[in-house]
């Protein structure tokens, strides 16, 4: 069974194309539940008219299925609470010259 640890270090291979930053450090992902082998992750974008919405889906489910033990993935994009730089890592903010 995979960890949530291993889940979100598979997630920040998940890269935004327009910041070059990966969804972990910008702050994007929003929860990882692991029951058994199904993994279940919420992620938000940086606003909801940003086209990349079914990419991120793809990369979300490549990269956690790769895991040991990995049986399904789904994912859910929302929008509440609404993105904001707040969110970012220290080194996102750093990058983006926050």
């Amino acid at each position: 069974m995979p960890t949530v640890e291993e889940v979100e270090e598979a997630l920040s291979n998940v890269i935004d194309p327009e910041l070059g930053l990966d969804f972990v450090e910008l702050g994007l992902i929003y929860g990882i539940e692991v029951e058994g082998g199904a993994v279940h992750v919420t992620f938000t974008l940086t606003t909801p008219g940003c086209p990349i919405g079914p990419q991120v889906v793809e990369q979300i489910d490549e990269f956690v299925s790769e895991l040991d033990g990995v049986e399904s993935v789904e994912s859910s994009m929302v929008f509440q609470p609404p993105w904001s730089p707040d969110r970012m890592s220290e080194d996102a903010k750093f990058a983006l010259g926050f």
